[in-house]
């Protein structure tokens, strides 16, 4: 996969040597997250919205209210910017100074548009919808006439993007690392609980073969 071209928006100053600018790490971390937080400014002053999104090649797909203030702003064609972090780890250092957390970021610059094609939307909303869960597209009733009218579907480009990564364990200075403290790394990781069917699941239903997945991670 390509790279992104490094420019003053998108390098990473401090700590450079965590900086990814591959596609390839940059799409992972998309894949494996769930919620993004978009950012721009209005007339208001700056916003930072939290937002479920999904990855489908080269554009991160959102979707929100018809006439809601950021669909007004996506469908301008303006310039979000875009955050999706994961974390690893809780890194516990000897001084107060050096602790940290493991994580993998991702931050990307993009402009917006309205999905309007029919044929594009079905497929959009095909998209968002296995990524809650893979397979659950053709597992659910699809939006009717009214849901799609009181919905925008939104994609944005990816047009620049840098990704940061921390591994490892605690940077302690060398004097103290004869200190009696702990230090350490306590690992983090997103858990997925088993399945509770709602009141009008028919009883004695099998759980769907798509949420094997996620029981018991």
């Amino acid at each position: 996969m390509a790279d992104f071209p490094i420019t003053e928006r998108n390098r990473i100053v401090r700590v450079p040597g965590r900086a990814r600018y591959d596609e390839a790490t940059i799409h992972s971390i998309l894949d494996e997250g769930r919620v993004c937080h978009v950012a721009f400014a209005d007339a208001d002053g700056p916003v930072v919205v939290p937002m479920f999104y999904a990855r489908r090649g080269s554009e991160l797909l959102v979707h929100g209210a018809n006439k809601g203030r950021i669909t007004s702003l996506l469908e301008s064609g303006a310039t979000v910017s875009i955050a999706v972090t994961l974390l690893d780890g809780l890194v516990l250092a000897r001084s107060a100074f050096h602790h940290s957390m493991n994580y993998r970021s991702v931050v990307l610059f993009g402009r917006g548009r309205r999905i309007t094609d029919s044929d594009e939307i079905a497929e959009a909303v095909g998209v968002i919808t296995d990524k809650v869960a893979p397979g659950r597209a053709a597992d659910c009733r699809f939006p009717n006439a009214q849901e799609l009218k009181a919905t925008a579907i939104l994609a944005v480009e990816i047009e620049s993007a840098s990704a940061k990564v921390r591994s490892g364990g605690p940077v302690d200075e060398p004097e103290d690392v004869t200190l009696p403290h702990w230090a350490g790394v306590v690992p983090m990781s997103v858990a997925f609980g088993e399945p509770l069917s709602d009141e009008h699941v028919t009883p004695g239903s099998e759980l769907p073969g798509y949420l094997d997945p996620f029981r018991n991670r």
